[in-house]
């Protein structure tokens, strides 16, 4: 997934260059979810079969892996806080994370639209 700018300096200097190379080179190029995300189909142990650039095998979309952080924490680089995930998992791994995102969000707009702020 794309790092919004706004956290562009919660990432250390070498997430390209050292991070993102080091997690590839575990996962071999395959997503690494476990079950994490909450899919069925990986519950019992199973990792995703979604291989980087290949056509997913569940939606049939070209596969993106991205580096996704289990604690929400772009600072941690720790490997066991970091799998490399195909777009679907890595985005039902963080949905809960979005949803109150956008909770916080709207709460912030409203307070700013009630007080003309």
């Amino acid at each position: 997934m794309p790092i919004k700018p706004e956290n562009a300096a919660r990432y250390p200097k070498d997430w390209k260059t050292v991070v993102v190379p080091r997690i590839r080179a575990r996962s071999g190029d395959r997503c690494e979810c476990l079950g994490e995300c909450g899919d069925g189909l990986n519950e019992h142990g199973g990792r995703c079969k979604a291989l980087n650039r290949q056509p997913h095998p569940v939606t049939k979309s070209m596969v993106v892996l991205t580096v996704a952080h289990l604690n929400h924490t772009p600072e941690d680089c720790r490997d066991e806080v970091l799998r490399h995930m195909c777009q679907r998992c890595h985005l039902r791994y963080d949905s809960s994370h979005h949803r109150k995102n956008a909770r916080v969000t709207r709460f912030k707009k409203k307070r700013q639209e009630d007080f003309g702020l």
